[in-house]
């Protein structure tokens, strides 16, 4: 028996997953910090015991020959086939195959998302008098079937697959792996083109298979699957993953600190044991900051910071954990909030506290009624500027207390220039431009423990930092629209 080859389509514009797609592939869209594509090879090398895959690429092809290479990082050999036409559809572009495949091959789409699956399983087949396989898994809801094919069984064969079907008269749902014989490729091209899409498409290719020779045979696909599609469809591939593997994520608490000695060791004692490291970065504090902090188990990073955001961002460049958690030293934030920031971490690249729900602010908090709605107008203002976006929801710009994962900051860690209070909204801001999915929730705010704070203490603290936000809020949008950020 040949060895088997791997095929991966990933060459479509993904233009139901915009904005995600203007400026990237869309099978290198990422999945708890791994591309869809790099998933989908890791499956195929380690399921299917594939060496050789050949990636169909056109939109963005070059993004996707840098990120693979030759693919000795994954461990298999990686060839290039450019679609010359990627409005002609999957089947042609298949097709172009034509003369390098001589055996048996295994196509796996590029933008779906498999967990937990039975895969390896499929090798037990390659034996059998099949002309195709089709990976179909039973599902319980209808759209799931219409936002794929349908197909209908008997005697345990295929005998008809309907692509994006209206009526649904079973539980089957085609997903997006298959196994191929070389005689596929004639099907291709007598299978006319679709006049629903205008393009051949793979599923009505396999039809024909099915209605003029036989031996369409089903593999019944076990585990989790979502078919990237559109951007619900990205969300809930990644809440999938991120659910699935979320016990084994660990966390990084990280605390910027200048002279907090009254506040630091009850904060670290209110953490302490919820968190996998908790990650002090003392602004040379001249007080007994750093020994209170080393005394309570935390990690003490000490050194010259310029001002908040620099230490922020020095904290979770060292931090060690998969989730940043981002809090202040003075105890006004607290760890009962923890859990309801984590839990949402698993829908969310970030989770942003807000400090402006009544309900949970504390009477001794420093939070007056013009710090309040100063915050609010200052976050509507950013939704109004990136509208387009289409969200978050946001009702303060400058709450510490928020979730990141350690992947999705690396991506948007070099637009990071803000070094004193305006990074707070600078982050909110990049993460919108970088298409990350943000989510607000209401947090406990408490009064501080000793001193006042530095950014809003007063009066004219709070004027100097409400106009530092602003200008770096009108800075960011006059350079996005002049397109001159670096992506």
């Amino acid at each position: 028996m040949s060895e088997l080859i791997g095929v991966i389509p990933a060459a479509g514009a993904g233009i139901r997953m915009l904005p995600n797609t203007v400026r990237m592939q869309k099978a290198l869209l990422q999945v708890d910090g791994v591309s869809i594509l790099e998933r989908n090879i890791g499956l195929m090398r380690d399921q299917l015991g594939i060496k050789l895959i050949y990636v169909l690429v056109g939109y963005r092809k070059q993004q996707v020959m840098e990120q693979l290479g030759g693919g000795r990082r994954l461990g298999v050999e990686i060839k290039y086939i450019e679609i010359a036409d990627i409005r002609r559809g999957l089947a042609c572009g298949i097709l172009q195959l034509e003369h390098s495949l001589k055996t048996a091959f295994c196509v796996v789409l590029g933008d779906e998302v498999y967990l937990d699956s039975n895969h390896r399983q499929m090798l037990d087949l390659l034996r059998s008098d099949f002309e195709v396989i089709c990976a179909i898994k039973e599902v319980h809801h209808p759209e799931c079937i219409r936002k794929n094919y349908s197909v209908q069984l008997r005697e345990g064969i295929i005998i008809s697959l309907v692509e994006k079907p209206g009526i649904i008269q079973n539980n089957y749902m085609g997903c997006g792996t298959y196994l191929f014989r070389p005689g596929i490729f004639e099907y291709i091209r007598k299978t006319p083109v679709s006049l629903r899409t205008g393009r051949v498409e793979l599923t009505e290719v396999i039809n024909l298979v099915a209605s003029n020779r036989g031996g369409v045979y089903p593999f019944m696909l076990k585990g989790d699957y979502v078919n990237v599609n559109n951007v619900g469809d990205y969300s809930a591939a990644k809440y999938m993953v991120r659910s699935a593997n979320f016990s084994k994520k660990t966390i990084s608490l990280v605390i910027p600190a200048y002279n907090e000695e009254a506040s630091i060791g009850y904060l670290l004692d209110d953490f302490q044991g919820k968190v996998d490291e908790m990650l002090v970065v003392n602004n040379s504090s001249s007080d007994k900051t750093e020994e209170i902090a080393k005394a309570k188990g935390a990690k003490v990073l000490t050194g010259k910071f310029k001002g908040y955001g620099e230490a922020l961002k020095f904290g979770m460049d060292n931090a060690r954990g998969d989730i940043l958690i981002l809090t202040e030293a003075d105890g006004s934030f607290v760890s009962r909030d923890l859990g309801k920031i984590l839990e949402y971490m698993k829908d969310a690249d970030m989770v942003l506290g807000t400090r402006t729900t009544k309900q949970m602010i504390d009477q001794a908090a420093n939070m007056s009624f013009l710090l309040r709605w100063g915050n609010i107008c200052m976050a509507k203002i950013i939704e109004l500027l990136w509208l387009y976006k289409s969200e978050p929801r946001l009702t303060d710009v400058g709450c510490t207390y928020r979730g990141i994962w350690k992947s999705d900051y690396q991506v948007i860690r070099r637009a990071l220039q803000c070094r004193g209070a305006a990074f707070s909204p600078e982050m909110i801001i990049e993460a919108m431009r970088y298409n990350k999915r943000i989510i607000e929730i209401p947090v406990t705010y408490a009064g501080r423990i000793g001193g006042k704070s530095k950014l809003s203490g007063n009066i004219f603290a709070n004027i100097r930092t409400a106009l530092l936000m602003f200008g770096l809020v009108i800075f960011k949008k006059f350079f996005d629209i002049l397109g001159r950020y670096e992506r």
